[in-house]
């Protein structure tokens, strides 16, 4: 596991790692019964299409479909735990696994076939806004790097216009200033709402692509 300390009423310390395929008990503990957020079960990006095929999918479709994932070993993602509490997720993989990125305007390249996705954020409530996101951030860059991925992209929320922050729930994808701290850079700006990060992984060296 990665440790990481981080500062809330006290100081917790906080251990990060891959998910494994046994860890569908974490993950529903963490998830809870909405899914973490309204039915999700981190599916939005792996469902082709919206609307009513979304709509349909939503609660226990989902939730069934991503522990078969999970327990199949074709789900990859961070986990981070206070002791054995499992408080926070980040999900990543190639972006090929993501089909709604692909309908998405913003966020359309023509070199995506090798890219990896860092995309969707969950952690407690009681630890939000304390850097645990940001530590899972920085592990999915390192297993990324371990699968021998080149090239991490991240699709994070700004502050609004007048400079304030979204509700958490608008903020699933991971606030910009995350993957700035964690060295991505601004590539791709077609809507001031969807910006597009990426990081060069090379080795120890990791630059914008």
């Amino acid at each position: 596991m990665n440790k990481g300390t981080i500062s809330r009423e006290t100081t917790v310390a906080i251990k990060t790692r891959e998910l494994r395929t046994d860890d569908w008990p974490n993950i529903e503990e963490l998830f809870g019964q909405r899914g973490a957020c309204g039915g999700c079960w981190c599916m939005f990006w792996r469902t082709p299409h919206g609307g009513k095929t979304w709509r349909d999918a939503v609660g226990e479709p989902n939730k069934k479909a991503f522990r078969k994932l999970i327990k199949d070993g074709q789900a990859h993602g961070i986990l981070a735990f206070d002791g054995d509490r499992p408080i926070g997720w980040c999900s990543f993989g190639k972006r090929a696994d993501f089909p709604r990125t692909e309908t998405m305007k913003a966020y359309r390249r023509d070199d995506a076939s090798e890219v990896w996705s860092v995309n969707c954020f969950f952690v407690r409530k009681e630890y939000r806004s304390a850097g645990v996101g940001e530590l899972m951030c920085e592990a999915a860059v390192k297993a990324i790097a371990k699968h021998k991925g080149k090239v991490a992209e991240a699709y994070p929320v700004p502050l609004t216009k007048d400079g304030n922050k979204l509700p958490a729930a608008f903020v699933y994808t991971g606030p910009e200033a995350i993957f700035k701290r964690v060295g991505f850079k601004l590539v791709q700006r077609l809507s001031y709402s969807r910006p597009l990060y990426r990081m060069t992984i090379s080795g120890k060296t990791k630059n914008a692509t």
